[in-house]
């Protein structure tokens, strides 16, 4: 809409980074969560385990209970690990690099729409936005040995 307005580049790129930069912050909160969910579940279940073990230390007379009590704090250690690796850890990874593919995308579009502004050459917008597909795919995916040209770099050369 500020590009419609007229607004000049430079402004338009001040105000929409500082825009950006804002919604970058807020969302770095929500892989959060889930990384201190793991961590507190994990630590949760730790405790219980523990508690587990002191009252077999008070049955050690009875065997069948000692038996019992240490299969009962066993299991909760391996739900609490379990849920931590298996569904909190993982989930905030995901969430973490999802967020991150979509401040890219934004990213991108500001630099399209301020090279629109400035009356760049189509052909030149095209190679300058693609460097984005290209850096993504440079921090998603281990280097190719004896590649040095990418897919975004052939296609432009």
């Amino acid at each position: 809409m500020l590009a419609v307005d007229g607004t000049e580049p430079q402004e338009l790129q001040k105000m929409m980074e500082l825009e950006l930069d804002n919604q970058a912050e807020h969302e770095d909160h929500i892989p959060k969560v889930f990384r201190i969910g793991g961590r507190i579940c994990s630590d949760n279940w730790n405790h219980r385990s523990r508690l587990g073990l002191i009252q077999v230390m008070q049955h050690l007379d009875n065997i069948t209970e000692v038996g019992r009590g240490i299969a009962v704090a066993f299991v909760a250690t391996i739900y609490g690990v379990g849920a931590s690796n298996l569904f909190f850890l993982p989930c905030s990874g995901k969430i973490k690099m999802r967020i991150r593919q979509e401040q890219v995308v934004r990213e991108m579009m500001l630099e399209g729409v301020i090279s629109i502004l400035e009356g760049m050459n189509p052909r030149m917008i095209e190679t300058k936005l693609l460097g984005f597909f290209a850096e993504a795919n440079k921090k998603n995916q281990p280097s190719k040995a004896g590649s040095e040209k990418g897919p975004a770099l052939e296609k432009t050369a």
